[in-house]
């Protein structure tokens, strides 16, 4: 069975990073020391298969009023078994319990999880904009 926990002291970084560096397509060649900057800032979700971390996620907060879901990723050899959606349902618990009004999220395919815990496409995509400092 998994848990989900977000005790970052539980964190093995070094596999975080390894997993985001070498093999999520948002984050490849992301070095160390950015992971760690990311992870010391950010709200952190560590799933786990006994003492194994198997699952990331990651969310950057002000813990009241918006958040950003990302770095979300699972270990290939425990896709398919619950992981993501443990992750995905300790996040949404985690900001309904600080009463956070709006949360984002980018995704390439991954929509139906999300979806299963009610995130949809934005119904004003033309409010927001994006500015991107490093290419």
């Amino acid at each position: 069975m998994v848990t989900v926990s977000t005790d970052v002291t539980r964190l093995d970084v070094d596999t975080v990073h390894r997993w985001l560096s070498t093999d999520a397509y948002w984050a490849i060649g992301r070095p160390r020391e950015v992971v760690e900057r990311a992870v010391a800032g950010s709200l952190n979700f560590g799933a786990y298969d006994g003492d194994q971390l198997v699952g990331y996620a990651r969310v950057v907060t002000d813990h009241a009023t918006f958040a950003w879901l990302c770095d979300v990723y699972v270990d290939p050899g425990a896709r398919g078994s619950g992981v993501g959606t443990a992750l995905v349902s300790a996040v949404d618990a985690e900001l309904t319990d600080l009463g956070v009004r709006r949360a984002v999220l980018a995704t390439a395919d991954a929509h139906e999880l999300y979806a299963r815990f009610g995130f949809e496409p934005m119904s004003q995509p033309e409010r927001w904009m994006l500015r991107t400092y490093l290419p």
